[in-house]
């Protein structure tokens, strides 16, 4: 791991779960949409289980209350404009920023390298919350589950970013909380790190081989402080 944080030229974020706690809010516009069409409400733990493979997927499963449950299409078409109407008013009434989410990007931006976001939340609804958490500023690049035609665990959001920024894959650090994020960094040839605070069970994810990440961290200035005596040393 020492020689691939040597050339590390980016770092990319999952975002809910990773950079903010979006939990409260999803599951109440879950329940919003559930309500609407005459459902009783889901305890809040539940729909956060449902929560990583964008907001369709968590439109089918909260309707179904099944995590591989697939509503019908007309249901499912009601469901996902009442998610997405109510979600989007109330993005940020009770997301907030991990502990030291912020204090984190600021040191990373201190040593120059660019940070991205790859999310599966549509990309509008990750701007939009990104925005108003006051975190758009610190990222170069927002890739949202609809902004191309594969999503994680595809490696070709990451792949994406890699091109965009003109560096290989080897080169950039996929931050996460899910199997989603790991696997898509295994895939694209990134550095994997899962953080334990976020939804996924990371000591689960730990061990199976596949889901495995390169790195464990507890807050995001960890990262810094790996990162920054091999930048020091770069520039002596």
């Amino acid at each position: 791991m020492d020689t691939a944080i040597n050339r590390l030229q980016a770092v990319i974020f999952d975002l809910d779960g990773t950079l903010c706690d979006s939990a409260a809010d999803l599951a109440a516009s879950a329940n919003a949409m559930r309500a609407a069409l005459n459902l009783a409400p889901l305890p809040q733990d539940t729909i956060k289980s449902y929560v990583g493979d964008g907001v369709g997927v968590l439109v089918h499963r909260s309707l179904t209350a099944d995590y591989c449950g697939r509503a019908e299409p007309a249901l499912w078409e009601q469901g996902f404009v009442s998610f997405v109407r109510h979600y989007a008013e109330h993005i940020a009434d009770a997301t907030r920023p991990y502990p030291e989410t912020e204090a984190g990007l600021q040191l990373l931006k201190s040593l120059g390298i660019p940070l991205a976001v790859v999310t599966n939340k549509n990309e509008v609804l990750a701007v939009k919350l990104l925005k108003a958490l006051g975190l758009a500023d610190y990222f170069t690049i927002v890739l949202g589950g609809d902004s191309l035609p594969e999503k994680k665990p595809s490696p070709a959001p990451l792949l994406h970013v890699a091109e965009i920024l003109g560096i290989a894959p080897q080169e950039m650090m996929m931050v996460g909380d899910s199997a989603n994020d790991i696997l898509a960094a295994k895939a694209a040839g990134c550095l994997s790190v899962g953080v334990t605070f976020g939804y996924g069970d990371m000591a689960e994810l730990s061990q199976n081989p596949a889901t495995k990440p390169d790195w464990l961290i507890g807050a995001l200035p960890e990262i810094y402080e790996n990162l920054k005596p091999q930048k020091d040393t770069e520039t002596d």
